[in-house]
């Protein structure tokens, strides 16, 4: 009789996750600006007799088009243009040290340690560490044509054309994209109303945040240039703040568990098209005549947003920013200089990016590596603090690596050079913004054959370099994944618990301005509420980055969703409880809040101090009929959570 081995084919769920393509809509525009920035230079190049500089200022041109995601105009100049100065810097040092041994060595780690710390403070800020390390490899293992002034020049000319043509349409279209990201967040309000008393009412929730939170960002950073003085966004920020009494409801409808009528989600979406149009006429809701104090509620807000939305002309005094309005850029700048050079964290990632480079330099000087730029350009990309795990991003480069590399064997060997150049890069360029948002491993995929073609303009070596790309590459991996992973227990850690500590006791200091004696002002509560979201939101997304750690980090991660959800909904049931007192629901005991409290600071330590869960006592009690009857439920299940042993 044959016996049945059971053979396990089916891949572990960290590896599916690492490969799952993100859903993203295409983006025709920066497609078009990616194929024309980048095959232009080129043609220009080819023209004039000097396709090398063409090839240099495509080169720039790729990194304005990796740097070419936001959509307000304003956003875009920083994104591209900030990063595009950094690069040019790097570019000149290490110009400058081009074939000087160990001086190179030297100089490219001093400059990586930079790159990483100063990496730590913002977005914009990261993509100009990147850039500045990237060019700075580059300039070191390169020979650069021309005079020293050359290539930093035409490099950021390159990128600088992309900015050019993000903007062209910025004439004609001034605001739209603030307007339509408040719009967007009005829609997705209105999901969130359809999904109160439903399964779907979490998820919803987490993309309002996002999507408050992206609109916030947007347009708090274009009103501190204008200091409250542009009246259209004062009108969109007004808007925006208006919503805000919309989802506070939503919790206190939620917890009543059952749907709202179909009347408020139809109102949310008229005045979302109210806002993105300019619309300023009569705004009929329609809805049913409220009957209980979160029914009031939610009428009591829609008819505020819909008086706001209508209002062609806001007094900027009246309009507070619920998040608090952004300091000036000088002040902000020294802010940023001062947390870098005392902060822990940055000095730790920019110590752990220049391990790996100087790892990667010494390594490159020893043994004869054909393309030693290579190696290091592997490690800047992989060893990112804000774009994902290390090891995540070490497996996607690897795989995306290989996938390019067909691509550009096709290409190297049956293109012929010169004029075909320029059609093949307008077929290939649309790629990276195409497959970008799909996935790191996507993106890789995408920009191999484009410096392939490019190195290949510049070198003149056909498929030769095809392998030494494929090893640079596997040994820039494996650099990153011992010393800049490995070596470092706190990247393969997982952070969710001492966030989900420092949350809770957010949640018990929002419970306390909310009900303690001394209740906090309005807009100071708002600005408190919109933080813990926010929280929850970057809680989420760690989570969401550890589950792509091999075992034991993700198993570990996995172990704390449960109470990641109990959070978000301690934080629902408080902002509810509060909803619902608003519009007449009597006021809790101080004893009742003062119980919530302490078992909140409870909880919060026990997370603070557990590698894994643990069940605490859940002994709360009060009147039946309190506001904060729903919360202490959410608090003991939240308590009662133990993790598998």
């Amino acid at each position: 009789m044959s016996r049945e081995f059971p053979i396990g084919l089916t891949p572990p769920d960290w590896l599916v996750r690492n490969l799952q393509s993100q859903p993203a809509p295409v983006n025709w525009a920066a497609m078009a600006r990616a194929a024309i920035a980048m095959s232009l230079p080129l043609a220009i190049g080819l023209a004039v007799g000097n396709v090398e500089y063409g090839a240099l200022a495509s080169m720039g041109a790729l990194s304005g088009v990796i740097g070419d995601t936001a959509d307000a105009y304003r956003m875009r100049i920083l994104n591209i243009a900030v990063p595009q100065l950094f690069g040019a810097v790097g570019i000149t040092v290490g110009a400058l040290v081009f074939g000087q041994g160990w001086l190179a060595v030297a100089v490219v780690t001093a400059v990586a340690l930079v790159s990483g710390m100063i990496s730590t403070i913002g977005a914009v800020a990261s993509v100009s560490g990147l850039l500045l390390l990237l060019n700075s490899v580059v300039g070191a293992g390169l020979p650069m044509p021309g005079e020293w002034w050359l290539a930093p020049l035409l490099m950021t000319g390159g990128g600088l054309l992309v900015l050019v043509l993000a903007l062209l349409a910025w004439p004609l279209r001034s605001g739209v994209p603030e307007r339509s990201a408040v719009a967007d967040a009005y829609r997705t309000v209105a999901t969130l109303m359809s999904a109160c008393g439903t399964e779907a009412y979490d998820e919803a929730r987490h993309t309002v945040t996002q999507s408050l939170n992206q609109s916030y960002d947007l347009i708090l950073a274009r009103r501190t240039r204008h200091h409250g003085r542009s009246p259209d966004l004062t009108r969109l920020l007004a808007q925006l703040n208006a919503i805000t009494p919309v989802v506070e409801a939503a919790p206190a409808a939620h917890v009543t568990g059952e749907p709202l009528p179909p009347e408020v989600t139809e109102a949310v979406r008229h005045l979302a098209e109210a806002v993105e149009t300019g619309y300023t006429g009569p705004i009929a809701l329609n809805l049913p005549t409220p009957t209980s104090e979160t029914t009031r509620a939610v009428d009591h807000a829609l008819r505020h947003a819909a008086e706001v939305v209508r209002t062609p002309d806001v007094d900027p005094a009246g309009v507070d920013d619920r998040l608090g309005r952004p300091a000036a850029l000088r002040v902000r700048a020294a802010r940023a200089t001062r947390n870098v050079a005392l902060s822990a964290a940055s000095w730790r990632y920019g110590l752990r990016l220049a391990l790996c480079i100087g790892v990667a330099q010494v390594l490159v000087s020893i043994l004869p590596v054909p393309r030693s730029y290579w190696v290091a350009l592997t490690i800047t990309f992989v060893l990112k603090p804000d774009f994902g795990s290390v090891f995540s991003r070490a497996l996607l480069r690897a795989l995306g690596t290989v996938a390019g590399l067909v691509i550009a064997a096709a290409v190297l060997a049956e293109v012929p050079r010169g004029w075909w150049d320029v059609p093949v890069m307008l077929a290939l360029a649309p790629l990276i913004p195409a497959l970008t948002p799909r996935g790191y491993g996507y993106q890789t995929a995408a920009i191999t054959p484009v410096i392939l073609l490019l190195s290949d303009i510049l070198n003149h070596q056909g498929t030769a370099l095809l392998m030494p790309r494929l090893l640079d590459s596997l040994m820039g991996c494996a650099i990153a994944l011992v010393a800049g992973y490995l070596l470092w227990p706190e990247s393969w850690h997982t952070r969710v618990g001492d966030r989900l500590a420092k949350a809770v006791d957010d949640t018990a200091a929002y419970v306390e301005s909310a009900f303690g004696r001394d209740p906090t002002d309005p807009p100071a509560r708002a600005r408190m509420r919109r933080r813990l979201y926010r929280d929850l939101s970057v809680i989420r997304t760690e989570f969401q980055r550890a589950l792509t750690e091999p075992p034991p980090t993700g198993r570990r991660a996995a172990a704390w969703w449960p109470l990641v959800v109990a959070v978000e909904r301690i934080v629902d049931a408080t902002t509810a409880a509060r909803v619902r007192t608003k519009h007449g629901a009597p006021l809790p005991s101080a004893a009742e809040v003062t119980q919530v409290v302490m078992q909140l600071r409870e909880l919060a330590d026990g997370v603070r101090e557990a590698e894994t869960l643990y069940a605490v006592r859940t002994d709360l009690t009060g009147p039946a009929g309190s506001v904060l009857e729903p919360l202490r439920q959410e608090v003991a299940a939240a308590r009662a959570i133990a993790s598998p042993r």
